[in-house]
């Protein structure tokens, strides 16, 4: 009996003794590793399972064993929401601090670039801001931008390819501030630009049907568009300058825009000269009538929403104002047109 009782006692030492020693094991294997480094990156794959990733971890040096740490996911009910990406961790985060970055998708940041293209830009404008922000030759851009080669949204915006255009893309590049991941290429980066102005026209309630009830197509909108963009600096001014546009052009009137003259140039002037205006060009609207072929910057959303929606009169010109304030005066008859330049001019004096 006491033989009995002696062996009960060493089996329960025993089962103790291994207990403890299991105990000490699970405990001691799920102790965040002593820090010993700078924080690595590791990447989870699309498709990875929560085993996988456990002796990723493993292998990196992240946690002690990944068998604990799937014992640990099961027990949890975790680990069906892990997030593919690239992940900074360093030894010594906890089981439950990896499984809450893990689930959270708190992926390392990808250094970015900020760049901005003002309203009223051109493709040779824009190609240099880009060209200067992303350290690549201009002409690489421009080359780009006068083909739309491979670029989705060249067939879905239906750009046309006319000879007569001087940029393809130009007008369809829209001006924003943009923020894309370092070492984006430049197919990438018009490719957004082209993608922002679709994002911009659907923002717009019922823009197509607006733009079927006046007869045009999304490139002549967007001429339309550039003319008012170049022309007018105060807000509540464009509306009623796309209404000149269109009142000219139902009447078959040349349009006769400054900045139609001034995109042909190498150079903007400050003042055209009689010669400028007899440069021979389709987008010279001082030779010729209707609208150039194409548009001559990159409007913003005011003055798309004006070509779409111009407000009604019987005003046929207008003159910039020389007091200051970049308004127009307008008019409906061309005798009313001369008196107002007449009273810009005093302004200006």
């Amino acid at each position: 009996m006491k033989s009995g009782v002696r062996n009960l006692l060493m089996i329960l030492l025993l089962l103790v003794v291994l207990a403890g020693a299991g105990i000490w094991y699970i405990w001691n294997g799920m102790k965040p590793v002593e820090p010993s480094g700078p924080a690595v990156k590791i990447t989870i794959e699309k498709g990875m399972g929560s085993s996988e990733i456990a002796d990723l971890l493993e292998r990196t040096g992240i946690i002690r064993s990944a068998l604990l740490f799937k014992g640990y996911l099961k027990w949890t009910n975790e680990g069906s929401q892990f997030k593919a990406g690239t992940y900074s961790a360093a030894p010594g985060a906890t089981y439950d601090n990896l499984i809450a970055r893990l689930n959270a998708g708190d992926v390392v940041k990808k250094e970015t670039v900020v760049f901005t293209i003002p309203e009223g830009y051109t493709v040779k404008q824009i190609a240099d801001r880009l060209a200067q922000t992303w350290g690549t030759d201009a002409a690489l851009f421009v080359s780009l931008m006068d083909t739309g080669a491979e670029l989705r949204e060249t067939d879905l915006l239906g750009i046309p390819q006319d000879k007569g255009i001087r940029h393809r893309l130009e007008g369809y590049l829209f001006p924003e501030t943009y923020e894309l991941v370092k070492g984006s290429t430049p197919q990438q980066i018009v490719e957004k630009m082209m993608e922002e102005l679709e994002k911009r026209l659907d923002s717009v309630s019922g823009w197509q049907a607006k733009l079927k009830a006046r007869g045009l197509t999304l490139h002549e909108l967007l001429t339309v568009a550039s003319l008012v963009e170049r022309e007018v600096v105060v807000d509540s001014e464009r509306p009623l300058v796309a209404g000149v546009i269109y009142n000219r052009l139902d009447k078959g009137q040349k349009l006769e825009i400054d900045a139609t003259v001034q995109y042909l140039l190498p150079q903007p002037k400050e003042r055209l000269l009689y010669k400028d205006l007899e440069v021979k060009s389709p987008y010279n609207t001082y030779r010729n009538t209707g609208l150039p072929p194409g548009p001559i910057c990159s409007p913003g959303l005011a003055s798309i929403k004006a070509a779409l929606e111009p407000e009604a009169s019987d005003y046929y010109y207008y003159v910039t104002k020389k007091d200051g304030s970049h308004a127009h005066l307008f008019a409906k008859t061309y005798k009313e047109h001369l008196a107002n330049i007449q009273k810009s001019r005093e302004a200006a004096q």
